[in-house]
């Protein structure tokens, strides 16, 4: 593969403010959804930001045809307007190869044999689940392919070492990527490019600054900071907001789990649901604009300064 560093095309990194929300298009927003949506346009707007919007479709087979058109015209219904042009992930493919020949190119890729049932089977009987309850990888293709298998996923040498960041919302975090997860893949056994190398790519290429998205995130956060100093990014700030959860199965609100389409038929109701659901008191207004306005100064004096 090539020798080269890797040299991507981003906006250079300035001290203004750049955030972004990346929704994945396996189905329209939904009440969680919109809760990070409207915490990271807010804070956007707060610091006299820009608010990116980046179509997070690289994994082909969960994405629902006309979903992303759907979810930009929801965003638009509640006033929720993004600055450029919109990313795409499906046509990013060529920047993934590149950080990933320049990972390669430095001895830090190599090619795992492991079915996830081999990988799950590998870990002791009762001992405890690693990250979001996936069994973390023992290494066991690090020095090289067993006899007889050929590599169907392709891993991230993971360097040692307990990261540390600070969470905007959540405060001092830390965790041992080695340890809590091994070495994670870069490209799937399906050839797809992996959630976590995209991620950080597109970050960097766009200059992003801040990162505002759901809880359910924060256990790619030490990962993705790993891989974006290999990849000499930068490494956005982080602030990862509150969960709405199914009142009666408990469940986290998600595509998966079935949650309901917003309805955007009363955008101010739907838009003062969120934002109690981020825990603030509801606002007295009696339109969209009002709302937004009152709502980013509101988060501009409970979070001063980015």
């Amino acid at each position: 593969m090539p020798g080269c560093r890797l040299s991507l095309h981003r906006i250079a990194f300035v001290t203004s403010y750049i955030g972004r929300f990346a929704p994945s298009p396996s189905g329209p927003l939904h009440a969680g959804s919109l809760v990070a949506a409207l915490a990271s346009w807010l804070d956007a707007r707060a610091q006299r930001g820009r608010w990116l919007l980046r179509i997070e479709d690289v994994d082909a087979p969960r994405t629902v045809e006309g979903a992303a058109q759907r979810i930009m015209a929801q965003l638009q219904e509640l006033g929720l307007h993004w600055d450029g042009d919109v990313m795409w992930q499906s046509r990013r493919g060529a920047a993934y190869q590149q950080a990933f020949n320049s990972l390669a190119a430095r001895g830090l890729v190599y090619g795992c044999g492991c079915t996830r049932r081999e990988i799950a089977d590998s870990q002791p009987r009762g001992g405890e689940a690693g990250v979001d309850g996936e069994r973390p990888y023992p290494g066991t293709c690090r020095n090289g392919l067993q006899p007889g298998r050929q590599a169907r996923a392709w891993r991230l040498r993971v360097p040692p070492g307990v990261e540390h960041f600070h969470d905007r919302w959540l405060g001092p975090q830390q965790q041992d990527v080695a340890q809590a997860v091994g070495d994670f893949a870069l490209r799937r056994a399906d050839g797809l490019w992996a959630y976590q190398l995209a991620v950080v790519v597109d970050d960097g290429a766009q200059g992003v600054t801040d990162v505002v998205r759901g809880a359910d995130l924060l256990s790619s956060t030490a990962r993705q900071r790993v891989l974006a100093r290999l990849l000499d990014l930068p490494v956005p700030r982080v602030m990862h907001v509150p969960l709405v959860v199914d009142p009666t199965s408990g469940l986290k609100l998600s595509k998966q789990n079935g949650a309901a389409a917003l309805d955007t038929a009363r955008p101010l109701d739907t838009l003062q649901q969120a934002w109690r659901d981020l825990g603030f008191d509801p606002i007295a207004v009696r339109d969209v604009p009002g709302f937004l306005a009152e709502a980013t100064a509101r988060w501009a004096r409970r979070f001063p300064g980015a």
